[in-house]
């Protein structure tokens, strides 16, 4: 099972292409008869202050728009491995918190944020990495039972075990390792007001939903460490992971609105073909080892596989997008192959 995880305010380009090889690689599946392959479609919205109805409504469109259709998503109901939209998922996510609670994999934590913040600035003046410096990580039953007697508030933390490490073999960035104890210390899981992290709800995800391949932007990497010693403690299997690099403007800067036409609504209100945004799309960190540069949706299918993926940033080129374009639409109406798409 491949996941494409939305949380954008309007799908952009770079959106665009993770949820499209997302989708080539779940459809090779289908085709090859690979038992449980489906494109999977899950709305990360724990974040309120971005997440809106109405945005998650935009990215829906774009990718119908885009014909990415997906096998699982937030519009099923009943789906198996649902609900898809994590804030409907917050009871599971507590459940999962308290069985690793009561495992000894996390503890309560009774720090306020002054004492956080004192105890960063010490760090920092001292030329340590800022990290939890694990106050609540061994404290006594009896003192956390007469805070929880008192009411008060607290953070649920990992407990990241001494000399841990997280090793991944990325589809395409190789072998990347972290010494976890050093690099993030025990982190949060749980907010104080209850609410889960981030990295938490995708980790339990993962696990809950039986996803395989993950293939997401560079800039995910890092959060691959917190998600795969969450996995780990659930006895989960890690997913396969492929992290592809970013998509630049001509100015070798990361693609912004100050390049222009970034978001596939503005694509589509500009008269573009959805064939022609999936096949340049495609190109943007891929190719199949030839000089061909015009795909059918078929032909992606068949040619694509992770393999082929660089790790090298690709550049946004409207000049070949608009070739593409005008060849796609030269094959539509001269009714050629891409009249059956």
């Amino acid at each position: 099972m491949e996941e494409f995880s939305l949380f954008y305010e309007s799908l952009h380009v770079g959106g665009a292409r993770t949820a499209l090889y997302n989708w080539l690689l779940a459809k090779k599946g289908e085709f090859d008869f690979k038992e449980g392959s489906a494109f999977v479609l899950r709305v990360e919205d724990t974040d309120l202050a971005r997440s809106t109805k109405e945005s998650e409504e935009s990215v829906l469109a774009d990718l119908q728009w885009l014909g990415l259709v997906w096998n699982e998503g937030p519009d099923m109901e009943g789906a198996e491995y649902g609900p898809y939209r994590q804030s409907e998922r917050t009871d599971l996510y507590k459940k999962i918190a308290n069985q690793l609670l009561e495992e000894g994999k996390a503890y309560r934590c009774f720090c306020t944020q002054e004492e956080l913040e004192e105890m960063k600035a010490k760090q920092e003046a001292a030329g340590i990495p800022p990290r939890y410096d694990g106050t609540w990580r061994d404290a006594d039953p009896e003192l956390v039972q007469k805070m929880l007697d008192e009411g008060k508030e607290f953070t649920v933390r990992f407990k990241v075990a001494s000399g841990a490490r997280v090793v991944i073999d990325d589809a395409v960035r190789g072998t990347v390792s972290w010494d976890a104890e050093s690099t993030v210390g025990d982190f949060i899981l749980l907010r104080s007001n209850g609410f889960p992290v981030y990295n938490f709800c995708v980790a339990v995800d993962d696990a809950t939903m039986g996803i395989t391949t993950v293939i997401r932007a560079e800039e995910h990497l890092t959060n691959t460490l917190r998600q795969g010693l969450i996995l780990d403690s659930l006895n989960a299997p890690r997913p396969k992971y492929a992290h592809c690099s970013l998509i630049l403007g001509q100015d070798k800067q990361k693609l912004s609105k100050r390049h222009g036409a970034t978001s596939c609504n503005q694509f589509r209100l500009d008269g573009y073909l959805p064939d022609a945004m999936i096949n340049y799309l495609s190109l943007l960190g891929w190719n199949d080892g030839t000089d061909n540069e015009i795909f059918t949706r078929e032909d992606l299918v068949e040619a694509f596989e992770l393999d082929r993926v660089v790790k090298s940033p690709s550049v946004f080129d409207m000049e070949k997008l608009n070739w593409v374009n005008s060849q796609v639409s030269r094959c539509i109406l001269n009714e050629s192959k891409y009249s059956d798409l």
